[in-house]
This record gives structure tokens, sequence and C-alpha cells, in this order.
């Protein structure tokens, strides 16, 4: 599926996503897959994870892989702080956590505020971006998270 049919199916309503930060940069993720935001405790480490998956958290009895998506996209260090977040995700019945830096709010973005991305080189595989969205002065980058969180490198199988 090419960027523009992924954007195009964007454009059939206005759908909401949930905001957050990741150094200056601002993402967007679909709404219906986030369960909960949960503020940030060091997860319990799992020897030879790759390097951004900080380990597992004991979620209600449910052991929630958690990504640390400042190293998964090679952003700098990451600082752990009192705004540090972790979004929990619903993905095809798979519980994921994700870090990040804050979460922002939740918007309504209609078809005609959501572009097509640019296919440039980046670490983000452009079969993650769905399109950026446009917002008063803010530029999201909408992500396909679950097949994000489904890409081979992550070692986390969502069927």
């Amino acid at each position: 599926m090419g960027a523009m049919e992924r954007a195009g199916d964007l454009t059939t309503a206005a759908r909401e996503y949930l905001t957050f930060r990741l150094s200056q940069e601002e993402y967007g993720i679909d709404i219906l897959k986030v369960q909960e935001i949960r503020g940030y405790e060091p997860p319990t480490r799992i020897a030879n994870a790759p390097t951004f998956i900080k380990g597992v958290v004991n979620l209600r009895g449910t052991i929630v892989p958690i990504v640390d998506m400042r190293l998964k996209f090679n952003c700098s260090e990451a600082e752990y702080n009192s705004f540090t977040v972790v979004i929990i995700l619903n993905l095809r019945s798979r519980i994921v956590g994700i870090v990040v830096d804050s979460v922002s709010d939740v918007l309504e973005l209609s078809a005609d505020s959501i572009k097509t991305a640019p296919d440039i080189e980046s670490i983000i595989d452009n079969g993650c971006i769905l399109g950026l969205g446009s917002v008063s002065d803010r530029m999201l980058i909408l992500l396909d998270i679950e097949r994000l969180m489904s890409g081979a490198d992550m070692g986390l199988s969502t069927d």
C-alpha cells in the first residue's frame, strides 16, 4: 500500500489522534489503539532484548513489554522525569507500552489537514508513517503504531 493510499484511507472521515512528544517532534497515533496512559515506572529488564525494549511491567496480571520510543527512533538518550509517560496500546489483542517524553492532547484531524508524508530516508520505515497532520502551527507525524510495533526488528509478535 502506497503512502497516497494510506493518506486516502485517513481522509474518508475525521479521526482522533493522541499526540505525544519525543524530543522536538510531535507524533500522533490512532486514539482507538490506546488503552491507557500511565506514569513511567522502571520496568524489569529482559536479557538480550534490543536496547529500545526497556523490559516488562506487570499490568494487572498481564506482562507488558515496554518500548522506549526515543531509543527506537535514535533520538538523544531519554531523560525520565515527571512528564515521561507510558502509553499502553492494545494492538490486535496484544498489549504493548511505549515510553514517550510527554502526552499533549487528543486532536481530531479532518481530511484536508492530513498530507502525504514525503518519501525520504529516515529511521522510521515510511510504511509506518500514515501522513503529516497540520493543526494551527503544529505539524504532527501520524504513525501506524500497529505496523511499527509489529516490525521484525521489534521482536514483538502481535499475532
